[in-house]
């Protein structure tokens, strides 16, 4: 399955919806729009993993580099994750931990003064 990266603004949130699956051959593809969102100014950040049907640990590496270059300009960076098969994931690595995680780009964007540190 091929992956889909579309954004928009939400308040002050960039909204980052990711579709199909996100593994070795297309962890590259949503590195790369990370990368270029934060270099184009955005600071909060919400990656909305709805529609993502795959996870691997080269998509998990990509999501915590987003989240350690977010924290460097002093931003935020929550993920909406409500399937239980990935939000599984999550908490096999204790990456619930590390996140923020949210059931919807909602909540994601309502918890606007939540720090990348700390989950809410």
């Amino acid at each position: 399955m091929e992956l889909s990266l579309s954004t928009y603004d939400s308040g002050d949130h960039t909204v980052l919806e990711v579709g199909g699956e996100v593994d070795v051959y297309t962890a590259p593809r949503l590195r790369e729009k990370l990368v270029d969102l934060v270099e184009a100014g955005a600071r909060h950040v919400v990656v909305d993993l709805s529609r993502v049907e795959f996870l691997d640990s080269t998509g998990l590496g990509v999501l915590v580099g987003a989240l350690k270059r977010l924290r460097a300009v002093n931003g935020t960076f929550g993920l909406v994750c409500a399937h239980e098969r990935l939000l599984k994931i999550f908490r096999i690595t204790a990456l619930d931990r590390v996140f923020s995680l949210y059931d919807t780009v909602g909540a994601a964007t309502a918890a606007g003064g939540a720090s990348a540190e700390s989950p809410a």
